[in-house]
Parts: structure tokens; sequence; C-alpha cells
């Protein structure tokens, strides 16, 4: 009985052993072919993973984040990651509060993810939904922060991002929205982008009106209690009915 005890002990040790050198092993291999973030400090990236898996014509105009809309950041700090400034590029008060959410709702109904690992997803990752891409994207998040400066990963990110169909970065979604540059903005058209961000081919503000204004109502209420916008301003910003160049004349970019 015991030689049997001692047996069973053994290859218990022994498999949970050979489990654990796997993943070590797995973990060296996948922080050895990550990608180098390094360049980032200087160069702009040309495309990104996901430009490269979406295919198809694009539309994009680098702009420094000193020339992006200041209400526009804040609409998208507000709707995407309130904390950016304050974490290390994980929030763990807001993984917490989706997973809570998500258990209570028995389905995804929230998000955690913050600007930084949005970013990583989709300057180097696919958006198949495995823990080896949630690895990969946890550990590239890691190394943007520690190479980056904040407010260059938000530079990047406001460049690079999806912004609907073939559409990616700040000034080429104002222009296909609203058929206008970004610098002149108002709250309530900064919000309906930021409110577009989460699902950009989905959340069309043509197609889903109602969706887009709830979102974008939420965001400015946000900013009010932020102190971007004052009541008055508020106000005026949810009376708004923004003029949106798509729903005059299609999905046709000029």
């Amino acid at each position: 009985m015991d030689r049997r005890f001692r047996s069973k002990t053994i290859w218990i040790a022994a498999t949970a052993g050979a489990l654990a050198l796997s993943f070590v092993g797995y973990g060296v291999f996948v922080v050895a072919t990550l990608s180098d973030v390094c360049y980032l400090t200087k160069e702009n990236p040309s495309e990104t993973a996901l430009m490269i898996e979406r295919g198809g014509e694009r539309a994009q105009l680098w702009v420094p984040l000193t020339d992006i809309s200041p209400m526009l950041v804040r609409a998208v700090l507000m709707g995407e990651d309130a904390g950016f400034y304050g974490h290390n590029g994980f929030d763990t008060h807001e993984m917490q509060e989706a997973f809570k959410r998500n258990w209570e709702a028995g389905r995804t109904v929230r998000g955690a993810s913050t600007i930084t690992q949005q970013l990583a997803k989709n300057l180097f990752l696919s958006t198949e939904r495995t823990y080896s891409r949630k690895l990969k994207e946890a550990l590239l998040t890691y190394r943007l922060e520690k190479t980056l400066s904040k407010r260059r990963i938000l530079e990047i990110y406001l460049n690079v991002i999806e912004w609907g169909d073939g559409v990616y970065g700040a000034d080429a979604a104002s222009r296909d929205v609203f058929g206008k540059s970004m610098t002149w903005l108002n709250a309530a058209e900064a919000a309906t982008l930021a409110a577009m961000i989460p699902s950009p081919v989905r959340l069309n503000p043509c197609e889903q009106p109602k969706s887009v204004r709830i979102r974008r109502d939420r965001i400015l209420n946000w900013m009010h209690g932020a102190g971007d916008l004052t009541a008055e301003d508020l106000e005026q910003a949810l009376d708004s009915t923004p003029r949106l160049r798509q729903c005059i004349n299609g999905s046709n970019r000029s």
C-alpha cells in the first residue's frame, strides 16, 4: 500500500514538474518571439497587424499629438481609459468590475482593456481570442509602458486605431464621419467619435444612431464629471445633433 502510494505521489510530482517546465519553456519562447517596440520611440508605424489582417484600401493621416483636438483626446480617455495616466498598462479596478459584470450577465458585456493593451493588440497581434494572444498582449503592454512615454503611447494609439471600414486614426475618422479636420471638432462630435471605438464597424452613427448616441451622452457626462465640460457646455452638447457626412454621402469617402 505504501509502495503504491509512494509511486502515485512520485508520478503526480513528475507530471506537475513536467507541466511547469513546459509552461516556463513556452513563456520563454513567447518572450523570445515578441516584436521589438524600441523603434516606436523615434519612428511612426507605417501599418499595423490589424491593418494587414483587414486588408483593403486605407484612409489614414498621421497627426502629432500636439495637433490632435484636445476635446477628442479627453473624450477618448473618458470613453476608453480614464485612468490612463495613473496605471502601468493594466487597470486592476476595471478588471475586477468587468469580471463582476460579466459574471452576473453570464456573457461578456464589459471589457477592461486599457489604451496600452489595445495598442499592443492592434500593432502586433491578430484579432483571435486565445490565451496565447492574451499572454502576448500582456507582455507587449508591459514593454510598451516601459519603453514609451504615456504621451507617445497615446499619440500612436490615436493615429492607428480602427475607426470604421478602412479608416484608421483620428483625423481620417473626423473627415470620414463629419467631413472636416478634427481641429474643428466640438464636444458632441468628439464624443461621437470616441463612442465608436469599441466596435467601429458596428457602431456606425448612421446605421446605429441610438446606440452611438447613448454611449456619446455617457461619455459627455463623464467629461463633465472630470471637469472637461461646464454644465452649460454639457447641456449644449447633449442637445446637439452633429451633421454626419456619412449619412449624406453614403459610405463613399471624398
